[in-house]
């Protein structure tokens, strides 16, 4: 492993982009000619954005499921087939282009009749959604991220444009998302949008004029274990909690809608749909609530804040991704902490080659420069720790009765990562339990 992890590092460091690029191209058409161009024997639904994806990829499968499709998924949580699972533990989202290409050949071969996948903007670079013939893509949202990697903003919404410009059959775009426009700019034989109806009302006039159809939520409820929200008169409980999941029920909904499925199958399978792991997932119930989630950029790691925001004292544990990867959200991570939590823990996450420590101080500079210069009705306590275990141990020893605990960065991820590619094995949610067993059996 530490052979190939230096042999990757030297190719970086002295091949030229063009060549590298080229690289990449001629491995994903490696991939495809050896499996026999399996995307093109299948519907292939593309799912894109900076958060989000790895719920819409799970709300989708299921009304097509609910639907009596065959159906095989492929996201950052699991991969799945005609029902059977498996965990993504490869620690890339979008893998790469032989397993790519292997997962949709054995989804052929099993009748599968959709395939979901989450396509992200490194995917692209790197070409692993070539030889694809995407019959949809589907845009959740964007903020900024992996913006070393890119070069710049621009660049990176550039990339998951590249997705709609080799998709030419139907796009589904959130139009309360500010990008929305980038996105509808590319043909599609169908366009499709969603929004909450409250919110379309500011967006651009521009909007309606290129979508055939308009998918748009009412009477939105915002719920303590869920929310409600109405489409086309037709009401949908979600027990997923958080305004950003009703933007993924209708991401979800206007796709399935787009296949020919009706709202009440949509309505059903969703119903069914409890949680994701480590998605807001709830670990312990009582006598204080321990939520986990994957939240790592900017954008999700508020959400999730806001969602859980109310009477309750809220206690965090976070840090922030090593590797050089965009180290400029470090400090914004720590000064949303301050906003939302009254008890905050840093710690480490996947410090890669990079020093944990000085990974948590560049976290904590954003948490210190909120408390001193903008002040608010609570003072945040900032505690570090960097090992992750004694830091989770640390936020359930503070945690009172009724008090909330979030825990985020790796959500239901199996391993942290190290230099060299090494990992060891991990588990937020044993953690959690193990700790607690150890606070009650005093």
């Amino acid at each position: 492993m530490m052979i190939l992890y230096f042999m990757k590092s030297i190719v970086k460091k002295l091949l030229p982009g063009f060549l590298i690029n080229w690289y990449h191209f001629g491995l994903a058409f490696l991939a495809a000619l050896v499996y026999r161009f399996p995307g093109k024997r299948i519907k292939v639904v593309g799912v894109t954005g900076t958060n989000g994806k790895s719920t819409v990829v799970e709300m989708l499968s299921r009304i097509f499921e609910e639907a009596g499709f065959k159906v095989a998924s492929l996201s950052s949580i699991r991969f799945r087939i005609l029902g059977r699972e498996e965990v993504n533990d490869k620690r890339m989202t979008m893998p790469g282009r032989f397993f790519v290409q292997q997962f949709l050949s054995r989804a052929v071969k099993t009748g599968s009749q959709y395939l979901v996948l989450e396509v992200t903007s490194e995917g692209i670079k790197q070409h692993r959604h070539r030889f694809i013939a995407f019959d949809a893509v589907v845009f959740t949202n964007l903020s900024p991220e992996h913006i070393e990697s890119h070069g710049g903003f621009e660049n990176y919404r550039r990339a998951k444009g590249e997705l709609f410009k080799a998709t030419s059959k139907i796009h589904v775009v959130n139009l309360d998302d500010e990008n929305s426009e980038f996105f509808l700019k590319f043909p599609a034989k169908e366009k499709w949008g969603y929004s909450i109806n409250s919110k379309l009302k500011t967006q651009s006039s521009k909007l309606r004029p290129v979508l055939q159809n308009l998918i748009e939520a009412d009477n939105v409820e915002i719920l303590t274990d869920g929310s409600r929200f109405v489409v086309n008169g037709l009401g949908f409980r979600l027990k997923l909690r958080g305004e950003f999941n009703i933007y993924n029920a209708l991401a979800a909904i206007a796709m399935a809608q787009s296949q020919g499925i009706g709202l009440d199958v949509c309505q059903r399978a969703l119903g069914k749909v409890e949680g994701l792991p480590g998605r807001l997932e709830k670990v312990i119930a009582d006598p204080f609530t321990i939520f986990v989630d994957y939240a790592f950029t900017p954008n999700a790691l508020q959400k999730v804040y806001e969602t859980l925001s109310g009477n309750s004292k809220l206690i965090c544990v976070l840090g922030s991704c090593g590797g050089g990867r965009d180290k400029w959200k470090r400090p914004v991570l720590g000064g949303i902490a301050a906003k939302y939590c009254q008890e905050i823990i840093l710690t480490n996450e996947d410090p890669y080659d990079e020093n944990p420590q000085e990974i948590i101080d560049q976290v904590a500079s954003g948490a210190e420069s909120i408390r001193i210069n903008q002040p608010y009705q609570h003072q945040s306590a900032v505690w570090k720790i960097i090992d992750r275990r004694e830091a989770i141990a640390k936020a359930l020893n503070l945690a009172k009765d009724g008090d909330t605990v979030i825990i985020t960065g790796k959500g239901c991820e199996p391993s942290i990562c190290l230099a060299g590619e090494k990992q060891i094995p991990w588990d937020d949610r044993q953690v959690i339990r193990e700790e607690f067993a150890k606070i009650y059996a005093r």
